[in-house]
């Protein structure tokens, strides 16, 4: 896992301007009900919300889903966008609001899955008008 993870980091900082780091996120991994709930809030389990993984600032740390395993370039793209919230962190970024934060990680992950002839669409179903939904700040 780390060299992965290493490997992933320095990517994205070639790629992507993101902060060049020696300080990896933590990874835990963890049943997706606890994930749905960190990012989401107490009861979001039962709302049906599929949630990935998450990274909490606070705590530097990726939590990946029990059964992930980083066998598949989907897999691995889940950690890649997690990644990137690591190194927005560290670099001290600021949006505007949540989903404005999710741009950067969703093309970074794309073009990861496109290393490997794959995309979001393709991997996860989501489509340009989802990913849209997901990375633009809405009004109130």
């Amino acid at each position: 896992m780390d060299l992965l993870l290493t490997t992933i980091l320095i990517w994205l900082s070639v790629n992507y301007n993101l902060p060049a780091t020696v300080e990896p996120p933590s990874i835990e991994i963890i049943p997706a009900a606890e994930i749905a709930e960190l990012r989401y809030g107490e009861g979001a389990a039962q709302s049906g919300r599929e949630v990935f993984a998450v990274y909490i600032d606070a705590a530097h740390t990726i939590y990946l889903p029990a059964g992930w395993q980083g066998r598949t370039p989907g897999e691995v793209s889940i950690l890649v966008h997690e990644a990137v919230h690591h190194l927005q962190n560290l670099g001290g970024e600021v949006f505007a609001c949540p989903a404005e934060r999710e741009r950067l990680a969703f093309a970074a992950q794309e073009a990861w899955l496109g290393l490997f002839g794959k995309d979001l669409a393709s991997e996860f179903d989501y489509d340009p008008t989802m990913l849209k939904f997901l990375t633009q700040c809405l009004p109130h």
